[in-house]
Parts: structure tokens; sequence; C-alpha cells
């Protein structure tokens, strides 16, 4: 019996999906977060996670986005051979039209990232279409569909190696992650292929960070097979590394570790890796005929209920009375709650900055950043009475080649982003003595309510790229970076990780 798929039937099913993930994590992805947070000893990565879950519970209440990056669209589509599409169009088409409607909902709009032409004049298509889209065909008579929306700092992040067969892949994963940085935001989950080819291993890898957070449950019963004890040796010796919530140091860097694997050739061993962040955003749903398959919207009770602050400590710095001396106070871990202005911009703003003080003719009118800070963020568009929509941080490491052109030509004297710097931006930060401060990444809807003014001054056609001037109120941000180039995400992951160790080879 053949069953029919309605077009409008996985358009909907779609849209409805993309919206829900964009507001509603995964019930189990927040109680792993609860978890570690309960759990977390180091105060700046209990902070981070506080302001993860109190982002997140908003984001549910508001539906609103949980991350300014919206990310970009992978559908994983097992369709039955018994199956038969209505109407002419594809099925990659009908997809696409799913896409299209859910990131141009006027109610959740969501943030379009994807650009055409990515090795040329990378023209952002305007909503977030075309989706990436594996499907197989297999037995039946339904469409068992995994949607996700994968952010673009924590895809940066994936890995991949063709080991020898000798090779040992724990020591391959735990030498890997140090050099993934803290621009995947997380805590988040591990995804691991292992085997088939080269684009094999990156597929099973990102398919299985569509599965369940079941880390505790296989710790308790114990392994029973070679790759349940791989994904308790590595969750273990990845969290020992010490690098912590947003690279700050702490117990807890993954929440879990997935791995998938497929029969191989003799003289390969093909590794991938691809990380979740605290973003995580997927969905299932099935289609046989009867209607769209929507989400059921998870109860609040799921939510913990904790409350975020900034402290005693942390201190209320004006961005615009701020001077060279005041910002030389400032030391790696300390909290400060920032109030004034501030500008932002991120890759393609910076490029076209570059290439107007390369040929002379200066900075457009109304871009002054003498004496000011930029954020390095693409927020979501605002909707209904919003001043702007989720603005989290986007990753500072793609600035770091800006990093000396802008402290030295253009008077910039402070960077707020999230995740580490690298070396270049570190000896830029220190010989300018300027300071590199942090902002929680998947904490993008809390970030805007310190937003109370919001104007676009400059390159309008870049979309969310585009220069904004941004009056914010006690925005939560972590020193990350003083002006003699010291690093709390050195300092943090080092802390942590002789604590864990000590611990380890303690006497019983």
């Amino acid at each position: 019996m053949t069953t029919l798929i309605r077009q409008h039937d996985l358009i909907d099913s779609v849209a409805d999906a993309l919206q829900f993930i964009s507001y509603y994590h995964p019930v189990d992805f927040i109680r792993a977060v609860h978890r570690a947070y309960l759990e977390e000893e180091s105060p700046a990565a209990r902070d981070a996670m506080a302001q993860i879950l109190v982002n997140s519970r908003m984001c549910a209440e508001g539906h609103r986005p949980i991350c300014q990056d919206t990310g970009i669209v992978t559908v994983m589509m097992k369709i039955g051979q018994n199956v038969r599409f209505e109407g002419e169009r594809s099925v990659t088409e009908l997809v696409n039209e799913g896409v299209r409607r859910a990131y141009n909902d006027p109610d959740n709009r969501l943030r379009a990232s994807v650009l055409a032409d990515p090795a040329g004049g990378r023209r952002n298509t305007g909503d977030n279409t075309p989706a990436v889209v594996h499907m197989e065909l297999v037995p039946g008579d339904v469409v068992d569909v995994r949607v996700a929306a994968k952010g673009g700092g924590s895809e940066a992040k994936s890995k991949f190696v063709m080991l020898n067969p000798s090779d040992s892949i724990v020591d391959w994963v735990v030498k890997t992650v140090p050099t993934m940085g803290a621009g995947w935001c997380p805590p988040g989950m591990l995804g691991i292929g292992i085997g088939g080819t080269a684009e094999k291993a990156m597929i099973l890898a990102k398919e299985s960070l569509m599965d369940p957070i079941d880390i505790l449950e296989l710790r308790a019963r114990g392994p029973r097979s070679r790759i349940e004890e791989l994904r308790l040796e590595i969750h273990e010796k990845v969290n020992a590394l010490g690098i912590g919530a947003q690279g700050l140091g702490g117990l807890t860097t993954v929440l879990d570790v997935k791995i998938r694997d497929y029969p191989t050739h003799a003289a390969n061993l093909p590794v991938a890796i691809i990380p979740n962040c605290a973003a995580t955003r997927h969905a299932h749903f099935v289609l046989d005929g009867s209607g769209p398959a929507l989400q059921a919207p998870p109860s609040l009770e799921d939510w913990p209920k904790i409350t975020w602050e900034a402290g005693p400590a942390a201190r209320r710095i004006d961005l615009d009375g701020i001077t060279h001396e005041e910002i030389a106070t400032w030391r790696p871990g300390q909290t400060l709650l920032l109030s004034g202005s501030l500008l932002t911009g991120r890759d393609a703003a910076h490029k076209r900055i570059q290439d107007l003080l390369a040929s002379g003719q200066g900075l457009p009118p109304g871009v002054d950043f003498r004496g000011r800070f930029i954020y390095y963020v693409g927020p979501v568009d605002p909707v209904r009475d919003e001043v702007v929509g989720p603005a989290g941080p986007t990753t500072a490491t793609r600035m770091d080649k800006f990093t000396e052109m802008m402290l030295a030509q253009t008077g910039l004297i402070g960077m707020i982003g999230k995740s580490e710097r690298g070396a270049i931006a570190i000896e830029a930060i220190r010989r300018h003595r300027a300071v590199y401060l942090m902002a929680v990444g998947g904490a993008a809807y809390l970030v805007s309510k310190a937003i109370t003014g919001a104007r676009v001054v400059a390159f309008e056609d870049l979309g969310m790229e585009a220069i904004h001037e941004f009056r914010i109120k006690d925005m939560p941000v972590t020193v990350a970076v003083d002006v003699e180039g010291r690093s709390v995400h050195d300092s943090g992951p080092a802390e942590w990780r002789q604590i864990i160790m000590k611990r380890r080879h303690a006497p019983a």
C-alpha cells in the first residue's frame, strides 16, 4: 500500500520543528546542564551555566531564539519505499520552503545566516535556505525526519582525521579537543563518527548528535560494547582537561559523548568530531500520510527554577566615560556590568573597515571607535516591542587578524565576544593596553534584555553584520584578557586541570 505525503504536510512539519527548536531546548539537555550546574565548583563556570539555564527558560516562556545564531539547517530523512510525495516539487524544495517559512515567521523571526557564493561574493540568501538535506530510501510506508539547526561557532570546530588502524582514537580526541578552543560554547556534546569513508564519518558524527543524552545511565549499567567503552573513556578524559563551561575552567566540558560507527577499509581509520554547543537544537517527527507532524510543547516544570545575579563583587562600568586608566585596573575573571553605548561589528564589517582604511577613505560618517568598545554580534531582528532580538556574542577568534588594525588605526580600546583570543590578538591587546571581555555564548535572549536602544550606523546592506550602536544597561561580561595580555582562558583551565588531576591521584 502506498502512502501519499502531501506537500504542505512536509512543509508545515519542517517549519514547525524549526520554530520549536529555536526556543525550546531538548529537555534531556536542560536536565544535563542543570546536573552539571549543581555539581560545578568553579564560580565562573557555574555562573556561565546559570546564565544558560536562565536564558533557556526565558526563551521557552517568550518563544524567542535561544541563540542569535539560529543556525544552518540540516535535515536527515529516511523515506519509506512505499511513500509517494504529492506534486512536482522535489523533496529538497519542499524542505527549503519549510525553512523559508520558519525563518521569516513574523511572530518569531529567525536570523538568516546562510550565504550563497561562499568562495566569492558571500551574498546572504535572506531566508536561511538552502538546507543541507540527506535522504535514504528504506523499507516501509512512512517518512522519518530529523531536523537540526547548527550554529556556525560549533560547526567551525569540526575536526576530521584519517588515523592509522593501530592508532588510539581516545588519544586523538583528547589531544584535539583543547585545540578547538571555547568557540563551540561548552558545555555541550561531542558527536564522533568512526569508519566508512571521510564523508561518511562526518555524517555519522552529525547524526549522533541527535541522540538523547544518556551518559549517566550508561555509566550506571556499564558498557556492553566497544563503542560504549569509548564513550565513557572519552567523556571522563575530556572533562579531566578542566576546560569547563565557556572555556573558563571547571569540572564539566562535555555533557555526553555520542558515537556512531560504520565498517571501513582495512587500511583506514577515519574519525570525525563535531561538537554541539549550548544552543543544542534538534527535533524528530514521522509523516504517515495523516497530516503534518507537529511538535508537542514541553512543560515549563522541566526547567529548573534558578535565578542569575552578578553578585556583590561585580563592578558597574560606564562605557561613556571609560578611560585607559580605568581598564588598566581590570583583572582576568572579574565580572563587570556594562552600561552606556558601544558599536557592533563582525567579520564582514571588519573586512570593509580594513579596505576603507587601506584605501585612505577612512571610516564612514557616524562610526567613531576612539575610546570605545566593539561588540562582536549579529543580532536577530526585533519583533513586537523589542529594541533588538536575541544578541549574544559571536566567536572572537575570527576577528583576531583584524585586532592590530582596529587598535592601532581606529582608537578602539576594548572588545566583547565569546571564547578565547589567539596569540596574535593577545599580543596586540597587550601592546596597545586594551582589553577583551567575554559574554556568555548561549545566553542571547538574556543579553538582549540589557540592550535599551539600537540603531544601524553603517553598512546596512550587510544585514545582521551591519554596524549597530547599542545602548546598554548592566550587560554582564567577564574580563577575559587584561591590558597585560593575561587570559582567563589560559589560567582557568590550567587551574582546574591541576585540581582534577590531584583529586584523581589522591589516596583513597
